[in-house]
Formats: C-alpha cells, sequence, structure tokens
C-alpha cells in the first residue's frame, strides 16, 4: 500500500527457518518501490485465532480519513480459517512500525456451509454507493473456486450476501482473490489456483453487486488468461495514488524444493513491480515493470539492423549479463511456409515442450539466451516461434529452463504463452535478468514469463547473454538496447531498544 509518501510491502514469512511454517507478516519500506527497508514483522502468531498462522491477507486505506487497516486470514487455534483484523499503533510514525489486533477478532467465520480450511485470503475492501465496504474472502464451495462477498458499515461487522461475486465449477480453491477496476466499465476478477494466477475481465454493476464476465471466464477451453505463465503466484495488486497507477507483485516459488531453501537460508522472493493497464481491444491486461526499475539502467550497449542466420548465435557484450535489462524488436523478412499447427495442440507450455529451444522450425525458435555460460552449456533461452493455424499466423513464446543449470534441475523446465500480436509487424521482447530470476515480457507486456534458475557456471562474470535462431530461415533484430542493472539498496531497520545498566 502507499501511505503518507511510503510504499508499505506485507508479505507471507517465517522468522525462524526457510521452509513453511509460524507464518508471520513481514513489514518492508520504500519511497521508491526498489530500494527497501526492511522492518521487523507486523503480525505475529500470538492469539487464538491466528495462533496457526497469521495468513495472507490485504490492507486498505479508508475512505476520507485514509486510515489504513489490515484484513488477514488467522489460522485458530482448531486450525479453522478466520479474518481478522489490525490496525496501525501510531499513525503519526511514518513507517508505521507497529501494527494492533482488534478486540473484535475474529470477524468472520466459515458458518452456513463454508468449509473452515477453504476460507482465506480477504481481499482489499471497497466501499459502494451505498456507503458499506465490500470485501471478497477466497474460497470452496461444493466443490467449486468461489470469491465470496461480505458487507460492512463499520469495518467490523460483516455479513455474508447471498451469493458469490463469482464462481466456477471449473476450478477447486480460489486463493488470494483480487478484484479491481481497471477503467470506467471494465474490472478485473483475478484467483489463484493450479500453482497459477488466473483472472478474468468483465463488467460490475456496484448497485447490484452483480459482476458478469466479458469473453473467456475460468478454465475455458481456448483462452486462459493468466498475469504469467511461469512461476509467479499469490499476486496482490494496489492503486498508487502517488503516480495514479495499479501495481502488481508476485510470489516467485522455487524450483528445487525445501533442501535448496535450507541450503541457502532463505525461499522464495518478489517479482519486480509492475503496472497493470487494460489493452486496447479491452480483453486482456498489459503489465511492464514499473518506470523505477529503469533508474537502476547502468552501462547500455545498442544495436540494430543485424541479420541473425539459421543456427547462429550474437553475443551481446558490454554490460553484466548476471544483472541486465534487455529490449529487443526482431521482424521476419517473408512469412511464406510457417509451419502448420497441430490442432491438437492448442496448450501452449505443451507446445513449448515439444518444440523447445534445441528443436529446429521454420520461423523460430529465435529469441534470447540468458545466463548462459561461454560454451552454451548453461542457459535459459526466453523465445518465439511463428506458426499458421487456420489461415492465420500464430506467435508462441516460451522460456526454456531445461539447460538452465547443471546441477540443480528445475520443478518444471519450460514455460509458453501464445502472445497475442501480429508477426507482419515487429515481435518485442523486454527481459530482466537477476542472478536467479527471469522476467520476460513479450508484445509490450501482453504475455509474461517468470523463470526462477539455478546456474553453477553461469554466475557473476562468467554469465553472457546471446541473440540466437535456431530456425530455418533468417530472422533481423531491428533493434536491441541493453543496459547492466546497478544494485538496489536493501537495508535493515533496527528499532532502538532500552538498554538496562545494573
Amino acid at each position: 500500500m502507499y501511505y503518507n509518501g511510503v510504499y508499505h510491502l506485507f508479505y507471507q514469512y517465517n522468522p525462524y527457518a526457510a521452509v513453511w511454517g509460524n507464518i508471520s507478516w513481514a513489514h518492508s519500506v520504500s519511497y521508491n518501490l526498489v530500494d527497501w527497508i526492511h522492518l521487523e514483522p507486523a503480525l505475529n502468531p500470538t492469539e487464538n485465532y491466528d495462533v496457526n498462522g497469521c495468513w495472507s491477507g490485504s490492507a486498505t486505506l479508508l475512505a476520507g480519513e485514509g486510515k489504513p487497516l489490515i484484513l488477514y486470514t488467522g489460522s485458530d487455534f482448531l486450525g479453522h480459517q478466520v479474518q481478522n483484523l489490525a490496525m496501525p499503533k501510531d499513525l503519526s510514525d511514518p513507517f508505521l512500525t507497529e501494527w494492533v489486533k482488534s478486540p473484535h477478532n475474529p470477524l468472520m467465520l466459515p458458518v452456513e456451509g463454508i468449509d473452515p480450511g477453504f476460507f482465506r485470503d480477504p481481499t482489499t475492501a471497497w466501499q459502494g454507493p451505498d456507503g458499506s465496504w465490500r470485501v471478497l474472502v477466497g474460497s470452496e464451495v461444493e466443490g467449486h473456486g468461489a470469491a465470496l462477498l461480505y458487507k460492512s458499515r463499520d469495518f467490523v461487522s460483516w455479513e455474508r450476501t447471498g451469493r458469490p461475486l463469482h464462481e466456477s465449477s471449473r476450478t477447486g480453491m480460489w486463493e488470494c482473490p483480487d478484484f479491481y477496476g481497471v477503467d470506467d466499465f471494465i474490472h478485473v476478477l483475478k484467483a489463484s489456483f493450479n500453482d497459477h494466477d488466473y483472472y478474468v475481465v468483465g463488467r460490475y454493476d456496484a448497485e447490484t453487486d452483480e459482476f458478469g464476465v466479458v469473453g473467456s471466464d475460468f478454465m475455458d477451453d481456448v483462452v486462459r488468461l493468466r498475469y504469467d505463465y511461469g512461476v509467479f503466484y499469490a499476486s496482490k495488486t494496489f492503486h498508487d495514488d502517488a503516480k495514479k497507477r495499479r501495481v502488481v507483485w508476485g510470489w516467485v516459488t522455487e524450483g528445487d524444493g525445501d533442501d535448496g531453501g535450507v541450503k541457502r537460508g532463505w525461499n522464495g522472493m518478489m517479482s519486480f513491480p509492475r503496472s497493470v493497464l487494460l489493452d486496447e481491444g479491452k480483453k486482456q491486461l498489459i503489465q511492464w515493470p514499473i518506470e523505477e526499475v529503469e533508474d537502476l539502467r547502468g552501462e547500455k550497449v545498442a544495436l540494430e539492423n543485424k541479420e541473425i542466420e539459421s543456427g547462429s548465435v550474437m553475443k551481446i557484450g558490454g554490460i553484466t549479463a548476471s544483472q541486465a535489462d534487455v529490449e529487443v524488436s526482431f521482424r521476419v523478412p517473408n512469412l511464406e511456409g510457417a509451419e502448420l499447427i497441430d490442432e491438437g495442440l492448442l496448450d501452449s507450455q505443451q507446445l513449448c515442450r515439444q518444440k523447445n529451444a534445441s528443436v529446429e522450425g521454420v520461423f523460430g525458435p529465435f529469441g534470447l539466451l540468458v545466463l548462459a555460460s561461454e560454451d552454451l552449456t548453461e542457459q535459459t533461452a526466453v523465445f518465439f516461434r511463428i506458426f499458421r493455424r487456420n489461415e492465420k499466423r500464430v506467435v508462441l513464446m516460451c522460456s526454456d529452463q531445461s539447460r538452465s543449470s547443471l546441477q540443480t534441475p528445475v520443478k518444471e523446465a519450460i514455460f509458453g504463452s501464445f502472445l497475442d500480436v501480429d508477426p507482419d509487424q515487429e515481435i518485442s521482447l523486454r527481459t530482466l535478468v537477476d542472478h536467479s530470476i527471469v522476467e520476460s515480457f513479450g508484445g509490450r507486456g501482453k504475455s509474461c514469463i517468470t523463470a526462477r534458475v539455478y546456474p553453477k557456471l553461469a554466475i557473476f562474470n562468467n554469465s553472457h547473454i546471446y541473440a540466437f535462431n535456431n530456425g530455418a530461415k533468417s530472422i533481423a533484430i531491428s533493434s536491441l538496447v541493453a543496459w547492466s542493472m546497478t544494485r538496489a539498496q536493501i537495508t535493515q531497520f533496527h528499532t532502538r531498544r532500552k538498554s538496562s545498566i545494573s
């Protein structure tokens, strides 16, 4: 959230070990969403209603007074999930370092047929035209994923409405729901399930609290909209009032199991913050790294109008490849002869698995090899392929981590997404590389893929970036600009404690 000139990030945290358990709300603050100060946890599991963990939730700024409040899920002494309220102890404290829990907790209980194990993650609340507050809680009702809707006049006494805001018979439990407007008419509903963050766009009537999906619903057969087609889960957006934008964060999960986290001493990280916009067709979202990330850019290299012949690679030198920002646009001179896509392969991830970075096609694979060793034995490939389907040309975007490490295989080696762009025009890619995380944005943010990798050779100065083309036809780079990225400033805030002298 943004409050009195300070950004606050709260996230699930175990203070005692790099494994799940003892879940608290860690708390960090920033003035620019890039450099961060770590504070003491805002919430710890101390009460009967959250003794088994202070789980996920959201912050809300009360209208008018602007006072920040937190709604969060507590796992109580029975292991039941209940919704609780917390508020800052001292609003004059610029970092809001201390939070107190409401004496009215718990506010919402799993009653009226709600399974106490499927009732969590309240959203940011919003106020309707009748003055009442609304909030969604993720759930599963009779095997259907659902966003339960609650209303309150005072933010303390909450009543469940007669029906969910939305539900789906094609999914199970909805974790970490999110609901927000992206223009005067369109709202977005996001739900986390099956290890991914899916969303739908639709129209919301604030008078009746009815939400109708426009276009594809969750898990439709052909189009399944996701924030990110890689490792990106349990995301949360907030409205940045300072810059009049919506920003999303995602949890980048690990791919090497709990043992890897124990060895490192940490487990999981946050994505780069992204701005969220509705695309011109009003059918999907566009995500793009917030502009403040560009303040980390250092040395720069640029080139344009370079041909990449079939089977060739081209080194991008002059930058620190283990910590870089690359923007590139590709052009395909003649699309005659594009491969015909198998109608049975409408699953983009399955298609990327079958036609990975080493499988030659006609147009593609072409793209970038990042976190690559000099001999290319380690590499993470982010690439495109162009197919033909029903007389139309289709662009596939893939991230191939199958060769990212000689020692540490990842849980899922290849990710993919169809990219809604015209291949007769330029195909753009932006990739942010930060040592062991690769975030890629295709088509100016229409498709995003995040990869978590564990290179052993391609680290620090032994890491390289290449442009490559493993297709039969030559590809042109219209333009490529790459920057070394400097380090963000991460510091620890220590509270002053009174000393005792004996």
